[in-house]
């Protein structure tokens, strides 16, 4: 990949207490990284260690936000569901609540 190419995406990351945050990038490792030196949100700066548990791609910006708004509005079973299709290789294939 191009290192100035732009790929949207949603993303879950599993926090040390055992919480989800939910976002979105254009650069998922560089945000990753900002994560986890403690620079990427207030949320999961007092959580570290943070994992990445599920990520989607997006076809826009504005796509990836307003999926980042939707699973935010979702119960947390929802979203480890997510996780768990995720890491059985299923994607999003999860019907939504």
């Amino acid at each position: 990949m191009n290192p100035r190419e732009r790929v949207p995406c949603t993303y879950l990351l599993r926090c040390a207490d055992g919480s989800l945050y939910c976002g979105w990038t254009n650069d998922l490792p560089r945000r990753l990284k900002a994560h986890r030196s403690g620079k990427g949100g207030k949320y999961t700066r007092s959580r570290l260690p943070v994992e990445l548990a599920w990520t989607e791609v997006q076809p826009s910006p504005t796509k990836a936000r307003q999926r980042e708004a939707q699973i935010k509005k979702m119960p947390k079973e929802y979203k480890e569901a997510l996780v768990r299709a995720y890491a059985a290789g299923a994607g999003s294939t999860v019907k939504e609540p």
